[in-house]
């Protein structure tokens, strides 16, 4: 047994390389990266292909690998040419975001050391980290100390977290749900109807607030609907808002929401995983008062901070409520605890390992101070205002509500045919050209397009470009 055992040692110690092997690897992906970032300026933004990456499906997991640079082949021709280029100052669609170098190095130092961040027992300084970004972004929109908080995957799970805090903080059982109303509006992510579902909700009435002309949800309307269920013998538990709606960047009338959501004694959940970061330039300030007056909020580095997909994160007012609505013991774990200088990350989410994601959140702020942040959120509230105010000089444009955010919406009205089936048309043909990136979605029956300015690298320049395509494509599809 023993000759076998240092048999497979000397097999499995290819899993560590050694200096000359580690300097190979350096090397080979330091070059990858190198000609990757030389070359955005210059790269398409969106490659419509055939093959869609299924050439990976041709090199399959074997006994024996291949080498670092057949694999860095594979990976070029199959994910980086193809589709949507997330890194790219052209992506203008969805709700675009990071990316920036100085988290990937991050990452790196996190994969190399694998800190364990769950617990504070194994890694104090991994959790003293993740609360201490947590305890600024607390700072920073207005939370007392005694808030906690969790860096999740992104807003999807961080509104689940929200949601299942609130749920437990009102003491809901399955009997309460059919006479307990949820209220929010059409324009909130669907991230948030899904953790509804997954919360086991699904059987509470689902209000939905009718909006004003810049799709936000009407306060006014909102106060209605809780005071006739209330009249109706129901009980109202949950306000959900939007800073920051993905359709339009709507930002919902939060101080109003808040003192609605006081005087009847509902937890106010705010989706601010697109918008929130604004907080940090002066006039995202302005347009994001009240936050403050929320119960729990979802934040996305990973949008309004550039980090890298893969980087959320949820904030609840009064922590306690958070820990007791994810807290577990198990056995084999009884050795943490005694250890609770910092709260632990696994007993505030559904997570017990998870990727250590403070040190790609701690890392840049700490290289790079928060000045470039704030003024490239800034750059983009004033690239959307730029690009709303020129489309309006340009012939046959209709736009949508000035933007309160980075999102603009827009549409061609064209002398001859319908305006949806020539707007479809269009985004496929800026789709097609591939330089930039741009998205539609439907508003009042309307097929609506989008640009959303929130990559770190886009600028004056790109939006110019955008302008130039715009006329471009509009022009050859009046001609056919």
């Amino acid at each position: 047994m023993k000759s076998h055992i240092l048999n497979l040692q000397r097999r499995s110690q290819q899993l560590e390389p050694n200096a000359e092997q580690l300097a190979s690897l350096f090397d080979g992906l330091q070059n990858f990266a190198t000609t990757f970032l030389n070359n955005l300026g210059s790269s398409p933004t969106y490659r419509a292909t055939d093959s869609k990456g299924i050439g990976l499906l041709g090199s399959p997991i074997a006994e024996d690998g291949i080498s670092l640079q057949a694999c860095l082949k594979l990976l070029d021709e199959n994910l980086v040419k193809q589709g949507l280029n997330p890194a790219s100052g052209g992506h203008l669609g969805y709700i675009p975001g990071g990316g920036i170098v100085y988290s990937a190095f991050g990452d790196f130092l996190a994969d190399i050391t694998n800190q364990y961040s769950g617990i504070f027992f194994a890694g104090p300084g991994a959790v003293r980290m993740e609360n201490m970004m947590l305890n600024w972004m607390a700072d920073i929109v207005g939370y007392p100390s005694e808030s906690a908080g969790n860096l999740s995957s992104g807003g999807s799970m961080a509104n689940l977290i929200g949601i299942v805090t609130a749920r437990d903080a009102r003491q809901l059982k399955s009997g309460d749900f059919c006479r307990s109303p949820i209220y929010l509006s059409r324009q909130v992510h669907h991230s948030v109807d899904k953790a509804i579902r997954i919360a086991g909700l699904r059987e509470c009435p689902i209000r939905y607030i009718p909006l004003d002309e810049r799709y936000r949800l009407r306060a006014d309307l909102l106060e209605e609907a809780v005071v006739q269920d209330k009249q109706d013998g129901l009980n109202p538990w949950l306000v959900i808002a939007s800073a920051g709606t993905t359709d339009t960047g709507a930002v919902d009338p939060l101080p109003g929401i808040g003192q609605i959501a006081a005087s009847h004694e509902l937890w106010f959940h705010l989706d601010a995983a697109y918008g929130g970061f604004f907080v940090l330039c002066d006039e995202g300030k302005r347009i994001l008062a009240g936050m403050d007056a929320s119960d729990s909020i979802v934040m996305d580095p990973h949008k309004g901070l550039f980090l890298p997909y893969g980087s959320g994160a949820v904030l609840v007012k009064d922590g306690r409520k958070l820990f007791e609505a994810h807290y577990y013991m198990a056995n084999y774990m009884q050795d943490t605890i005694d250890s609770r200088d910092e709260l632990s990350p696994a007993d505030l989410s559904p997570e017990l390992t998870k990727h250590f994601r403070g040190l790609r959140f701690w890392l840049p702020l700490k290289l790079l101070g928060i000045k470039p942040f704030r003024a490239a959120l800034e750059e983009k509230l004033l690239l959307a205002r730029y690009f709303h105010a020129r489309l309006q000089e340009m012939e046959g444009f209709e736009v949508g509500p000035a933007p309160e955010l980075s999102v603009v919406t827009y549409r061609y009205l064209p002398k001859k045919g319908g305006a949806n089936e020539f707007n479809k048309k269009l985004v496929q043909e800026i789709h097609k050209d591939g330089r930039v990136f741009v998205s539609s979605t439907v508003l009042d029956g309307k097929f609506t397009l989008r640009l959303a300015v929130l990559v770190f690298r886009t600028h004056l320049q790109t939006i110019d470009l955008v302008l130039e395509i715009l006329q471009e494509k509009v022009d050859r599809l009046q001609r056919s």
